[in-house]
């Protein structure tokens, strides 16, 4: 890639979920990617040839702009737009500008689904955790994959806000039509800090991936 994305050393599962869709979908494959900010998953998908959909709500992210980092340094970012026509991926990636509960379903049941660390935001706190995971779902096809990164509690705070989760906790909302293929968790880690976090901080991730089943049971 001639071109970096602002969280590009932020820890992520994204192979494991990569790995599972190449061994899982087909080479033209489309997946959904919500909460796409300046495309550090969607370039590579689009890179790998799989049809992308970018859904994302912030026109900065989008379009790019000025951003603070760390160390009070302002500087112009790269929205996903132009880092896809300079990478000459546009032609593969469908871009969404709109709130994912908000907006139309996606066109097309997707072959796969993915999102890292979207809706713990506290903007999207006043929706039930459950609405998140119900559209995502229904956005995949029969036989697809969804894949979700997130941040699970470190402070005491966070340990009352159900967008903080972890692996065991998500199973619930994977029965019936859904087998869970790998659950991943960290410990707390140090992160350096970055754009929107401008300290060093302390961070739990997990990760769930799981297919949907290709038949109704």
């Amino acid at each position: 890639m001639q071109t970096r994305s602002l969280w590009e050393h932020t820890l992520t599962f994204f192979p494991h979920f990569l790995a599972a869709l190449n061994e899982r979908a087909t080479p033209d494959a489309t997946v959904a990617v919500i909460g796409a900010s300046d495309g550090k998953f969607v370039l590579p998908l689009a890179a790998a040839g799989y049809r992308v959909i970018a859904v994302e709500r912030d026109a900065l992210a989008l379009h790019g702009g000025e951003v603070t980092l760390p160390g009070d340094n302002r500087t112009h970012a790269m929205g996903l737009i132009d880092r896809l026509k300079l990478e000459s991926l546009y032609d593969r990636v469908q871009v969404v500008e709109g709130d994912f509960l908000q907006g139309e379903p996606l066109d097309m049941p997707c072959d796969a689904i993915w999102t890292s660390c979207s809706w713990h935001y506290s903007a999207n706190h006043h929706r039930p955790l459950a609405e998140f995971l119900t559209r995502m779902q229904s956005s995949v096809r029969r036989g697809g994959l969804f894949g979700a990164e997130f941040m699970m509690p470190v402070t005491q705070r966070q340990s009352l806000i159900e967008h903080y989760t972890s692996p065991e906790e998500l199973r619930c909302h994977f029965i019936g039509d859904w087998d869970v293929l790998l659950t991943l968790s960290t410990s707390e880690f140090a992160e350096r800090a970055h754009i929107g976090q401008l300290q060093d901080h302390t961070h739990r991730m997990g990760l769930l991936l799981a297919g949907r089943v290709s038949s109704q049971r």
